[in-house]
């Protein structure tokens, strides 16, 4: 009884070792993770989020003469909702109007008494100028009289005589002072009407102005399509409440759904490896089964900061390839810029890659060692990079640093060993 009580003692524990070894092995497995540089097509891309306009729209303005009133800002009191099919001429939005309607009632009072003022005066003139007439006429009569005294005196004494050419010779330049004077009178008439005149017409063509603009205080659709909100300079959509600038009475827009492009924002450390031409591929987040191309049709030259962010950002345009009836404005999308592609390329893991001052290098699992292997890189992307030199498809190159990394030996690209500091 003793002796199968060893017997089973000794072999449990036997099983217990071998457990122990299996274990350790595995761990030892687990924890130094090897994997084989690969070759095939090597991407190097940019993604970035965007969101979907229209290429090209019609802009729906408000009043564009709004600053000759001295309005400089106009509150927006209704607005269609944002995807209206809209056509030619149907309301889109209306204007508060409460104060230019009070300027309007102003130039109405100031035309009324311009009116008024012009026909005053034209009384006026017409009875001076009258009155000046029948005074001429007058003095023509008196003149008349004079002369015919004159003539009658002719056989009388010579102081009657000379008398009587006196009397002639002051009603003769009287009537001639009565006429030029007339001259200047008319002229004068005719100056004044044209001051009142001036008047008048500045109050009419001041309320004419303000009516005008009153009148575009309602829009209306300069063409058929859809409606889509206005972005503000902080990407806030301009809405019921909002404001209208006079200098840029733009309300909302009319997008071609034809041709659409996706905006977006890249950081400035990526900017400088984008330009026109490349191509993109672009996913959509209402649609994630939607695939489709695009273009890079424009990259800006100066970042700005845009809201919520703390980084400099270069707006970046992207015509979508294909034309696509689901799309629509403010659709969010998924853009990955391909920047460089290369057709055959030895690349590794970037995990696999280490820097030590000016020595870029893997450990590699070769031949039973594990050596220091130094590497030359070329493109990298978010995942992997091109190896130019120092490793083969044959290579083992571990995920994670090796158990122990003392005293491994150091293989430069010319093959030959170094033996690594401490």
């Amino acid at each position: 009884m003793s002796k199968r009580w060893y017997f089973a003692g000794g072999g449990l524990l036997l099983v217990l070792i071998l457990i122990g070894f299996g274990l350790g092995s595995q761990q030892s497995e687990t924890a130094e993770l090897l994997v084989r540089p690969e070759t095939g097509p090597f991407q190097v891309t940019v993604t970035a989020t965007g969101e979907l306009r229209a290429k090209n729209s019609v802009k729906i303005y408000g009043p564009g003469n709004a600053r000759r009133a001295r309005l400089f800002e106009m509150k927006l009191l209704r607005l269609v909702p944002e995807g209206t099919e809209v056509q030619k001429g149907d309301f889109v939005a209306e204007l508060d109007r409460s104060e230019l309607t009070s300027r309007v009632q102003d130039a109405e009072i100031e035309w009324q008494r311009q009116q008024s003022l012009f026909e005053q005066t034209q009384l006026d003139t017409s009875l001076t100028l009258r009155q000046a007439r029948d005074e001429h006429v007058n003095l023509q009569y008196a003149m008349e009289e004079a002369r015919l005294r004159m003539e009658q005196a002719a056989y009388e004494a010579p102081s009657v005589k000379r008398q009587a050419e006196i009397d002639f010779e002051k009603a003769e330049r009287a009537y001639e002072q009565a006429l030029t004077s007339y001259v200047t009178q008319v002229a004068q008439a005719r100056a004044k009407m044209r001051e009142v005149g001036a008047g008048l017409s500045k109050a009419q063509n001041d309320l004419d102005d303000l009516q005008s603009i009153a009148a575009g205080f309602t829009i209306l659709a300069p063409e058929n399509g859809m409606v889509v909100y206005r972005r503000e300079w902080n990407g806030q959509k301009l809405t019921t409440g909002g404001t209208v600038r006079a200098w840029d009475p733009v309300v909302a827009e009319l997008p071609d759904l034809s041709v659409m492009e996706s905006i977006t924002y890249i950081n400035e450390v990526d900017i400088q490896k984008l330009k026109s031409g490349q191509s993109v591929r672009i996913g959509l987040d209402a649609d994630p089964d939607k695939k489709l191309s695009g273009t890079v049709t424009s990259v800006a030259n100066i970042g700005e900061q845009r809201p919520n962010s703390d980084a400099k950002v270069f707006e970046v345009a992207i015509v979508i390839s294909e034309a696509d009836t689901t799309l629509r404005p403010a659709m969010t999308t998924s853009n990955t810029i391909v920047v460089a592609e290369i057709p055959d390329a030895l690349h590794v893991p970037l995990e696999t890659i280490h820097a030590r001052e000016d020595e870029t290098f893997a450990y590699v699992r070769r031949g039973g060692r594990t050596v220091r292997q130094e590497v030359q890189l070329g493109l990298q992307n978010e995942n992997e990079a091109i190896v130019e030199q120092g490793l083969t498809t044959d290579d083992r190159l571990y995920l994670s640093l090796p158990t122990d990394t003392t005293g491994l030996p150091f293989v430069r690209l010319d093959g030959t060993d170094a033996l690594a500091a401490q």
